[in-house]
């Protein structure tokens, strides 16, 4: 027995942790000097002057009131609206609007080496992302910004409610998509998925292919059921003929 009996994948509060590793911009208000974190050291901080640091240290930053939150352009209210007639939109019936790009060009850590980011450690939550799509961690950094900087957002509650609808709207088109899922190993692309939506529906659409896999194996041990009983019937059948050729 495992001593860590929890189901496959990332829970959806390790998520919100990974989540807080998010890049996203800050105005200062005071000056600080530079910190040596994990990832390298930050820049000093020199109001007004915009810089760029993890969620987490932003949010501590924020409540200390030594500085503010720049939302990125996609948690606006009004690419909000685009997002959501896009996912809403007949040519989005069945698939997600397009995710935030991930940079393919190899970057160089403080310390020399090389390597390619994803998320959380790219710039999609910053103030120079696109304006009208969704980070891998779309939902749990609006979460998290709504709770700790709601007055550095525009109209918090329009955006909330915004947030709202185009959660249902694809969670609607993910439980669609179990329809595409069969236990015979066929599966259903799920291109432009938050990593929340993931780690939420992974228990629901792992419980489908579960359930869909006995129904399998049960249309199959039904089959090669009939079949043995039909050749069964078949072999009975020339045992007889053969009695009557033999009788004749």
């Amino acid at each position: 027995m495992s001593a860590f009996p929890h189901p496959p994948g990332l829970l959806p509060a390790e998520v919100a942790f990974l989540c807080e590793m998010e890049q996203v911009t800050i105005i200062p208000r005071q000056r600080l000097e530079r910190l040596d974190l994990l990832g390298g050291p930050t820049r000093p901080l020199i109001p007004p002057q915009r810089s760029t640091l993890p969620m987490w240290l932003a949010v501590l930053l924020k409540r200390q009131r030594r500085a503010n939150i720049l939302p990125p352009p996609w948690l606006l209210a009004e690419n909000l609206q685009d997002i959501l007639e896009t996912e809403t939109h007949k040519d989005f019936q069945e698939t997600f609007s397009p995710a935030a790009s991930i940079p393919s060009v190899r970057q160089t850590d403080y310390s020399g080496k090389s390597f390619y980011a994803s998320p959380p450690f790219v710039e999609s939550c910053t103030v120079d992302a696109n304006p009208t799509t969704l980070p891998y961690h779309w939902f749990e950094l609006s979460e998290i910004l709504l709770e700790a900087a709601s007055d550095d957002i525009p109209e918090p509650d329009k955006v909330r409610q915004l947030l709202r609808d185009i959660r249902e709207a694809r969670l609607a088109k993910m439980r669609k998509r179990v329809e595409h899922l069969s236990g015979d190993g066929e599966g259903t692309r799920l291109d432009g998925i938050g990593a929340m939506e993931i780690s939420e529906s992974r228990g629901f659409m792992t419980g489908v292919v579960d359930g869909l896999r006995k129904i399998d194996a049960s249309r199959e041990q039904e089959r090669r059921e009939r079949e043995e009983e039909e050749r069964e019937d078949r072999r009975y059948d020339d045992d007889d003929q053969d009695e009557d050729d033999e009788m004749t």
